[in-house]
Parts: structure tokens; sequence; C-alpha cells
């Protein structure tokens, strides 16, 4: 693919500038109630369209390895365990609602759908996978249902048609409903800015005392963490080590984060958040337009409906069991794309004690739905009779 700019050094020059651009736009505020991580997936995505950089290259994808591990194990060094106790229920709650009423409509809508398209019976599957745990979940699916190429090309154009927008709206989500007097009306249960507020007390974002030793201990562990997770999720079967290595990774940094030389650390929000910004640059470089519209249109119908009426069904069993907004956005965004990703959704909207629970309920999601779109794949395949 012609493009501007190609070769390795260039991209990152790229990314860096993208980076420190999209801190630097939080000054205003129209980009700071979109938050870096929004401001930055446009910012890519713009890029890529214009043939500035590629869509896709090796590159990304070292980024994607590395990125997400790492920051997820720096941004869980503020966890503790005593206070994750007191928010242990809804968050609980939240996720389990998002992977049942998944699994109900892609079910349901996959009755109607399965005989229409190619593989309908496993795309359903695919599709419970990847908005129960992320698109990894698609693949892996994918994989355990030995689906053709082509289907699984088409399901993660479809994916990325009706999801990726679905997450640019999550991102932009926790302003809009703080700022909604109608919603805070008709949704009265939320957290207040004191329990949002981390243990460090440290403002998201701001200026603050924090030394190089700090900066360097956190990248040392996070790299030492997701290299240690890495390997010991090789142990694992193919099909579960993607949702192994972020257990490993979740379950290392934690303890890690209950030792007092590690709790002094400062920083580890912005540090975190700093790191997963490359990881999102990459996310915005890899939305093709022109693909988003090519993809077939019943598969992608299929997939707006699994998640639309998903949302909506969500929204109102969580709504009726009085859960908090905040967590029933994390687990929506725990759901659509992973852990990491609504950790970052709540380091944007600055609910800071609640990056770690954004992490857990994202593996939680991960793991559980592994097991139902496989379950419901061949619950379709079965009452069809295919």
């Amino acid at each position: 693919m012609n493009t501007l700019f190609s070769s390795t050094g260039s991209i990152l020059a790229i990314m860096t500038a993208m980076v420190a651009f999209g801190f630097y736009l939080q000054k205003y505020k129209v980009t700071k109630s979109l938050g870096p991580a929004l401001t930055i997936i446009i910012m890519g995505i713009i890029l890529s369209n214009l043939k500035v950089v590629p869509v896709s290259t090796e590159l990304y994808g070292t980024i994607s390895t590395y990125a997400i591990p790492v920051s997820m194990t720096i941004m869980l060094m503020s966890v503790d365990l005593k206070e994750m106790t007191k928010l242990s229920r809804e968050p609980l709650i939240a996720i389990f609602v998002a992977v049942l009423t998944v699994s109900i409509m892609a079910f349901l809508f996959g009755l109607v759908f399965a005989g229409e398209i190619s593989e309908g019976w496993k795309v359903a599957g695919m599709f419970v996978g990847t908005y129960t745990g992320g698109s990894a979940n698609l693949t892996a699916i994918g994989t355990g249902l030995n689906v053709s190429r082509q289907t699984l090309a088409a399901a993660n154009a479809a994916d990325y048609v009706i999801g990726v927008p679905t997450l640019i709206f999550m991102f932009a989500l926790p302003a809009i409903l703080k700022n909604s007097k109608k919603f805070q009306k008709f949704w009265p249960y939320h957290l207040e800015e004191s329990e949002l507020e981390d243990c460090q007390n440290e403002e998201f974002m701001e200026s603050k005392e924090w030394s190089i030793k700090d900066i360097a201990w956190m990248l040392a562990i996070g790299f030492v963490v997701t290299e240690v997770a890495t390997i010991l999720s090789g142990y694992f079967s193919s099909s579960f080590s993607s949702a192994a290595r972020i257990l490993l990774v979740t379950t290392i940094s934690i303890i890690i984060a209950q030792l007092k030389p590690v709790k002094k650390l400062k920083g580890n929000l912005d540090l975190g958040l700093f790191v997963a910004l490359f990881f999102l640059c990459t996310i915005g470089f890899s939305v093709d337009i022109k693909e988003f519209l090519g993809s077939t249109f019943t598969i992608t119908f299929y997939c707006f409906s699994i998640i639309f009426a998903s949302f909506v069904f969500h929204l109102f069993v969580t709504r009726m069991l009085k859960i908090k907004y905040q967590y029933v956005i994390l687990s929506i965004v725990g759901a659509i794309a992973d852990g990491p990703t609504s950790a970052l959704v709540a380091a944007s909207a600055k609910w800071n004690s609640l990056v770690s629970v954004a992490v857990v309920m994202g593996v939680i999601g991960g793991v559980l739905g592994n097991y139902a779109g496989i379950s419901v794949a061949y619950a379709i395949k079965m009452v069809l009779g295919l």
C-alpha cells in the first residue's frame, strides 16, 4: 500500500507526536470532553484514510502485543484489595448481565439470520465471543469452530463496522451522561466524585511530583510481568492462551500492587495511559473506511441487531437492579472490547478508583465469552438442524 510514511521510524515518530498532541489538546473544552483516548483514535482514522500511514503493518502487531499488558500492569499498581472488596457486588452483576444478554440476543437473532449467512451458526458464536470479551475471542472461537477464512474475514469486517463506532461512542458517553440532567433523573444511581478518586489521591493527567525512578520501576515491572505472563500462558491450549495471558497479567499485577514499595510509586495511571495510547494509535490506523463500507450487509445487520438489542436489554436489566451507571458503562466496554480498553474508558473519565475493577470485569467477560460463544453456536446448530 502506497502511503506518505511507511518506515518504522517515521510511524513511531508520528505516533509519539499524536500522543503528545492528544495530551496537549486536553486544554481545550471540546477535546477534553472527548478525552485523550478518543482524540487519538480519531486522529489515527484520519491519518490512515488520507494515506499518510498504512492501515496495517507488522509494527502495529508488535505494539498491540506489548502496549496493552504493560499499560495494564502499570495501571493495576494502584489496586488495593481491601478497597476492591467494597466494590465487588455491583461490577460482577453488571458483567454477568452483559454476558447473559449478549448470549440471549445472539441466540434469538441467530435463529433468524443463521440460515441467511454462510456458516451462520458459527458466526453467532463468534459474535458472542467478541461482545463478551473482545475481538480476540472472535478469532479464537472462529478457530475452535473451524470457520472458513472468508466467513472469518466477513465477521471481522462487520465487527469493525458496528463495534468500532460503538466503542468510540462509549469513550464519549461518560462525559455526555455526567452533564445530562435528564439522565441523572432517570438513572439516579452513581458513584460520588470522592468514591471515584484513586487510593493515591492524585489528579489524573495533572501536574504531580514523581521521579525518573518511579517511571523506571513501573516500566520495568510492566515488561517483566508481561513476559512472565506470556511464558506461563504458553502452557495453556492455544484457544485459551490469550485469555490466560490477561488473567496472569492481572493476577500477578494485583499481587505485586499489595507490596509497600510498589504502593509508593507515583503516577501509575498517567504512565499506564501514556503507554496504552500507542495501542490506540494503531486502533485508529487500522480503521479502513472502504473496508467498512464493503462488508456484507446481512452479516453486518446481524451484528448490529445483536449489539443494539443487547445494549438496550442490558440497560433495562441493570436499571431494574439499580446498578450504578459507571459500572454499567465499564461492563459494556469490557464486553465489547476487553478489560484494558474498559480501564482506558475509566481512566479517561477520571474514574480512577475503577481502573482495576474495569480490567477484572473485562477478564471475566472474556473468559465466560469463550464458553458462551461455543455453547450458543452449537445450540443454534442443534435447534435449526444445520
